[in-house]
């Protein structure tokens, strides 16, 4: 690494690395939005999978199989590995707003559930945090799976929903900490029916905070109408643009499906490194597509794109 390249990633984790202590509750401040993160991007690094038609995965890929187009130019990958066992930086963020207030209680056992069977002590690290009118922080970042499903099992709903400030705050305060980012496979499930009502960031501030942190969404709608809302299109949308997955589960015990699901993915991925070209530092969003050579019943979940460091 040049001199010059070791300054840019060292101010990369000053900024990336700002955690919050005392006793005092974190929450997300639009003030916080003028935090300006960089990274040294000499190579992008790809967590993604693939699933056929029928939602099975396909795990038997090679380097040649895959074709990476930035700005409409083909990439050279450099570096292939088939990930299944990545350790793990979860966030599990749980809309505590009066909206969700029927099936709370099943909410909670099948978060608990999902703890239980996915964090693995030594290796995993994960966050709880709840949002109805503000984000508030409940477990911090630990491998205890007893701290985590308590804290879960204590909430109780109440309140607006502030989606937006939840997916910001636990991005850039708690899921970019642990460096460098391509040695972790960050995920989030965000339990909720997509309606903010009460956030001071916007959607677009969140999910660039949620790319910047390399964190994949998958969102779990509690919306039991059947009838596709606004809120369910947010959903669909953070899952689209981090390479997760919506689920609908019209049933609470459809619920436990959605999460078995979810750990399955998490399990299931290909890495790729590849050096851009050309290699920009402008600071802008630059998108990227994924592709199987051959196989366009063959369905990739990446994320769009990443932001390039600014000279």
């Amino acid at each position: 690494m040049t001199p010059r390249s070791l300054f840019r990633f060292v101010l990369f984790l000053a900024c990336a690395g700002l955690g919050i202590g005392g006793d005092e509750k974190p929450q997300a401040t639009p003030q916080d939005s003028g935090t300006t993160i960089r990274l040294d991007v000499s190579r992008v690094n790809l967590l993604f999978t693939i699933s056929d038609k029928k939602g099975r995965f396909v795990t038997d890929l090679g380097k040649d199989d895959l074709e990476i187009v930035e700005n409409k130019k083909p990439q050279t990958i450099t570096e292939f590995t088939a990930e299944t066992n990545l350790p793990l930086r979860l966030g599990i963020l749980i809309d505590t707003s009066n909206s969700i207030r029927d099936r709370f209680r099943f909410q909670q056992e099948a978060a608990s559930a999902f703890i239980n069977s996915v964090v693995r002590r030594g290796q995993d690290r994960a966050i709880v945090v709840s949002f109805d009118t503000a984000a508030e922080l409940v477990a911090d970042l630990t491998d205890d799976t007893k701290v985590l499903e308590a804290a879960v099992r204590g909430l109780r709903p109440g309140g607006g929903t502030a989606l937006y400030d939840a997916i910001y705050f636990a991005c850039k305060e708690k899921m970019m900490l642990d460096q460098p980012l391509y040695k972790f496979r960050r995920a989030m499930v965000v339990l909720s029916d997509g309606d903010d009502n009460q956030s001071r960031f916007t959607r677009d501030q969140a999910l660039e905070m949620a790319q910047k942190a390399d964190v994949v969404i998958y969102t779990i709608s509690t919306n039991i109408t059947r009838i596709p809302t606004d809120g369910d299109k947010i959903m669909k949308y953070f899952a689209a643009e981090t390479g997760g997955q919506s689920f609908f589960p019209f049933k609470a015990s459809e619920l436990n499906q959605s999460f078995e699901n979810i750990a399955n993915e998490l399990r299931h991925q290909y890495n790729v490194f590849y050096r851009p070209d050309p290699l920009k530092t402008d600071g802008l969003f630059h998108p990227i597509d994924v592709r199987v050579k051959g196989h366009k019943e063959f369905v990739v979940h990446a994320r769009k794109g990443y932001y390039a460091p600014k000279s």
